[in-house]
């Protein structure tokens, strides 16, 4: 009997084993869950054994789940490469992307995504637009940049949005501070407190636009340009802040503040807005694959956009 093995069942292997749940590899597959669960019941009863244990969290593989990765690991890489490179020659591989962002953070995944899309795709030239962008759609309309980082998909004419991931924010106190007695934070919570926040304005806020306003709520505040800073102020208990727990877990790991979860979740989101005239470009498609795979990988608490 010839193996059903197939390079979509590898990469389902993959995305498990960095997404830790089947429900979330659906989700990065673009599939549903009994679709996934199908796929991998037919690997399991070709080769009579488990792949993974069912009810581990994050994933445990079995032992020929591990063997099943470690051929996954020598072949996509690979995979990938000739697909990259028959794209090369079919596409038009050569221009400009100029990247314009409106988040702070984005530079923590930003940056290594940069670096891998230079090795793949040499001959388009990559750059940043200098400096946190307050329009950043603004910038891709008088053609000043050509793919920008956005929290928000405002129906705009000639602009094509493609999703990212979403990401949970926490609410960060000092570890002596009263709220960090709470186990949840609701908006009147802020009603007293010094609420320290990057320097934009409040339609960019996901904590002031979805939490604060719509309960009336206005907070004094506290202005920092970098996210170490804003550390540090909520640790002397100058104020509270809201981050994205991605960006927060290496001080939460040493002790400097406490994390709380917001309104039983607060959640954002990230798109790569373009000209709606260079969404067929193959390296711009090429580019936002990178930072999700390479998010997802590298980043603690992602959630998958459709």
């Amino acid at each position: 009997m010839s193996s059903p093995l197939e390079l979509r069942h590898l990469r389902t292997l993959q995305t498990l084993k960095e997404s830790g749940s089947v429900s979330a590899a659906a989700k990065r597959l673009f599939l549903t869950q009994s679709a996934l669960s199908h796929q991998i019941r037919l690997l399991e009863e070709y080769f009579a054994t488990p792949l993974f244990e069912r009810k581990s969290h994050p994933i445990r593989f079995t032992a020929t789940g591990e063997r099943l990765l470690q051929l996954a690991q020598q072949i996509l890489p690979q995979v990938n490469s000739a697909e990259r490179d028959i794209a090369q020659l079919t596409a038009n591989t050569a221009g400009e992307l100029r990247i314009a962002v409106e988040c702070h953070t984005c530079f923590d995944w930003l940056m290594p995504a940069m670096d891998h899309f230079r090795y793949q795709w040499p001959n388009v030239e990559l750059d940043i637009v200098s400096g946190f962008q307050a329009d950043p759609v603004g910038l891709l309309l008088t053609h000043r940049a050509d793919l920008a980082i956005v929290s928000q998909t405002d129906t705009q004419v000639g602009i094509a949005f493609e999703p990212l991931f979403a990401y949970e924010m926490v609410g960060i106190a000092a570890k002596d501070h009263p709220l960090s007695q709470k186990d949840c934070w609701k908006a009147e919570d802020f009603a007293n407190e010094t609420l320290i926040t990057y320097p934009v304005s409040d339609d960019m806020l996901d904590l002031v636009r979805k939490v604060l306003s719509p309960a009336g709520i206005i907070p004094k505040r506290r202005t920092s340009e970098l996210t170490i800073a804003i550390v540090q102020l909520v640790a002397s208990r100058r104020g509270i802040a809201a981050l994205p727990y991605w960006a927060v877990l290496p001080y939460l790991e040493k002790g400097y503040v406490v994390a709380r979860r917001i309104e039983n979740g607060l959640h954002s989101e990230l798109y790569a807005a373009l000209r709606q005239e260079d969404i067929e470009l193959q390296y711009c498609h090429q580019f936002c694959e990178i930072i999700r795979t390479h998010s997802f990988a590298q980043l603690t608490g992602l959630i998958e956009l459709s």
